[in-house]
């Protein structure tokens, strides 16, 4: 299985990017680079991480040993919430830049909006210019709501290519997706397996669907996401996992599969970006 199979999402600023990524949250520092190598090594092409995850030497590391051209990788990094000053966004994508050992980075997110700083719009001003540079090819932000993306409409005019938000068929934050979908910014899924905060995977309706298609919970999972149109990027630190997530396009969810998850019901406790930073 290489990436080969894996559908892109045209942004609203004309560049592509791979529907199906890894992430590496929470993915020790130490152990980041063996990680990203198997990942690579399995087909990936798009690597998700943060400046907040320590881990983005070790995927600079595994980036420049893999020998994959630059322009085959799509690699999207964070700004952390200390740093949403002007001169401090600038200097901290410089930053990650090094860490990264890259001229460039494809995609560049403002972490959370940290509505009691009330800096995001700043932030968002800095990476409008970081982009105009061609250091980022393209902006967006992650965990921001629709009243925080309004405000970024309402006061730069520069809408975001994405918006990275925690989404799983428990947490759909329909709001935010709607909002997102009427004006043409993509959506990312982080914790698209529920990060097990729940039971997700093993909730009857995911569990029979993945039957009836002979995959696993995973599978049936990350299929609806591609489905419903998201970018998604499950993480782990297993080869064989990386493998079988890797491996969801021999199947299609029916319509009515599609509305059984749709239709189930928020379960669990999910960050709240009106505090997080706060």
């Amino acid at each position: 299985m290489t990436d080969s199979l894996v559908p892109s999402v045209r942004l609203n600023d004309g560049h592509d990017i791979p529907q199906l990524g890894f992430g590496v949250f929470k993915v020790d520092p130490v152990e980041t680079e063996r990680i990203v190598t198997d990942a690579l090594e399995a087909g990936y092409r798009h690597i998700d991480t943060a400046r907040i995850y320590g881990n983005e030497e070790g995927v600079g590391r595994a980036i420049a040993a893999s020998g994959i051209p630059r322009e085959e990788l799509y690699v999207t990094t964070k700004l952390w919430n200390d740093d949403q000053g002007g001169d401090s966004a600038r200097a901290a994508f410089d930053a990650s830049l090094e860490r990264l050992g890259l001229d460039y980075v494809d995609l560049y997110l403002v972490h959370w909006p940290v509505p009691t700083k009330d800096r995001y719009v700043e932030a968002w001003n800095a990476l409008a210019g970081i982009r105009e540079t061609g250091r980022s090819r393209s902006i967006g932000v992650s965990n921001h709501l629709v009243p925080h993306l309004e405000r970024l409409a309402a006061e730069t005019g520069v809408t975001p290519a994405v918006n990275q938000i925690e989404l799983s068929p428990y947490h759909q934050q329909r709001d935010v997706v709607a909002y997102c979908a009427e004006h043409g910014i993509a959506v990312e899924a982080w914790g698209p397996l529920g990060q097990g905060k729940t039971d997700l995977l093993g909730d009857p309706a995911v569990v029979g669907i993945a039957e009836r298609h002979g995959v696993s919970p995973a599978q049936a999972l990350l299929r609806w996401h591609l489905q419903r149109g998201f970018i998604v990027f499950p993480k782990t630190t297993s080869r064989a996992r990386m493998e079988e997530n890797l491996d969801v396009f021999g199947f299609e969810l029916d319509a009515t599969e599609v509305a059984q998850l749709d239709a189930l019901p928020p379960t669990g406790e999910h960050a709240d970006p009106m505090v997080i930073g706060a």
